[in-house]
């Protein structure tokens, strides 16, 4: 890996990873910006947004930015999370420099024109309504708020129908001036791209950003709870969760390979144990959300309304062996799915291009792939064990939806893992 970093005068950071042996370069731009940032009443704000930065600019309309792109054969999207807001493009190599542009004009000049805002708030409105009806995307949302309650982190990316409803193009220009300065943007770029060519474009590019403002970050505070929604459903979607690791953590690595050996994959323990020997879901999995200060260890299944009963105490049955009893063979298979994960990665200029802005984001620095096999090869089973008698310490959080009456009480589930 040739990854390079350059900071300009005016704060902006500038990543690229060089990858000569492909035609293409993927391009974006990564603000620490996202649902955490927002206050209560404009939550959902940083997703509006992500969506506007691309409805017209001073110099392109919508039309324009779709038709450039496209007339190249290349590709622009944007996502929105709880920490951070990404807008990227890949296209081949000699079309960098539009990509770019078109990038920095997006995030500089947006007109945030009334009509157009009307349009995208119906789309996005629309958005919300189809996660609410969607019961394996929105009981996410639910645990995030039960895990995370009264707090920015815990909201929703999307927003509340009342609040979208209310948002005016003032709203959105004032937290594009507050939150997208330049310390708190990178402009990565990975693929067949010259590093100090690639800074002096973005140089000029990035020439009209807003001057950095104090910006207060809540701070994030797990508490748990319990929440469950009768829904007319043919499955029960099941949530149970607990304190996750931080990605300063010195345990993240640990905490990655326990997920992995617990339900990350066909072999893992969750999966055998709960669809294989006794077929009671159809999709059982783990999961880690990190954030730069707390975290989320979650693990989800999706059962039937009868076969709920014995998901969960079995679901507690494994978290409760795992903090005493792991193997070396299950370690030896979680290193190698997550080395595997990382080197696959490798093969994408656009995976590459995110991880070096989000590295950059969150930990200050680009880490070196060599760095990061080392961690993981070093976990062992202690390591895991220890992380999980961690996690299983700290308060649950139990989010259902569906069918929920034969799940057993909060308070039993809870004195499983006591």
């Amino acid at each position: 890996m040739t990854v390079r970093l350059t900071t300009l005068d005016n704060g902006l950071r500038v990543v690229t990873d060089a990858m000569d042996t492909v035609q293409t370069v993927s391009v974006g731009a990564w603000v620490d910006a996202g649902a955490r940032h927002e206050p209560p009443s404009i939550n959902g704000i940083s997703h509006m947004l992500e969506h506007m930065a691309f409805k017209g600019t001073k110099r392109r309309s919508a039309l324009d930015i779709a038709v450039e792109i496209e007339n190249v054969g290349g590709h622009v999207n944007a996502y929105t999370s709880r920490e951070h807001t990404a807008y990227y493009a890949k296209m081949l190599k000699e079309d960098m420099p539009l990509a770019l542009d078109i990038i920095a004009d997006i995030l500089q000049h947006s007109e945030m024109d009334q009509e157009e805002l009307e349009r995208e708030r119906t789309v996005i409105l629309q958005e919300i309504h189809q996660a609410n009806d969607t019961p394996d995307d929105i009981v996410f949302d639910y645990f995030q708020e039960t895990a995370f309650p009264d707090q920015a982190v815990g909201r929703p990316v999307l927003g509340t129908l009342d609040l979208v409803s209310g948002f005016n193009r003032d709203t959105l220009m004032n937290y594009m001036q507050s939150q997208y300065a330049p310390p708190s943007m990178i402009v990565a770029a990975a693929g067949c791209v010259n590093h100090d060519q690639f800074v002096e474009m973005a140089s000029e590019a990035f020439d009209d950003l807003p001057d950095p403002c104090s910006r207060e970050v809540e701070a994030a505070t797990y508490r748990g709870g319990d929440f469950r929604e009768s829904r007319d459903l043919e499955q029960v979607h099941v949530l149970m969760g607990l304190e996750g690791i931080p990605y300063s953590d010195e345990d993240f690595h640990a905490a990655s390979v326990y997920c992995t050996l617990l339900g990350g994959g066909m072999s893992s323990r969750l999966f055998q144990e709960i669809r294989e020997k006794r077929g009671m879901v159809y999709s059982v999995y783990s999961f880690m959300s990190s954030l730069h200060d707390s975290g989320m260890f979650g693990i989800y299944a999706g059962t039937g309304e009868k076969e709920a009963a014995e998901v969960v105490p079995v679901i507690c049955d494994e978290l409760t062996r795992s903090t005493k009893d792991v193997t070396d063979d299950e370690m030896n298979r979680a290193r190698a799915q997550l080395k595997a994960g990382i080197l696959m990665s490798l093969e994408s200029s656009s995976s590459r291009c995110e991880q070096a802005a989000r590295q950059l984001l969150v930990y200050g620095r680009t880490i070196p792939l060599e760095e990061t096999v080392a961690k993981i090869e070093a976990v062992d089973k202690e390591a895991v064990m220890r992380v999980a008698s961690r996690v299983i310490a700290s308060p649950l959080t139990m989010t259902a939806l569906g069918p929920v009456g034969q799940i057993e009480p909060f308070s039993t589930t809870k004195g499983r893992l006591s």
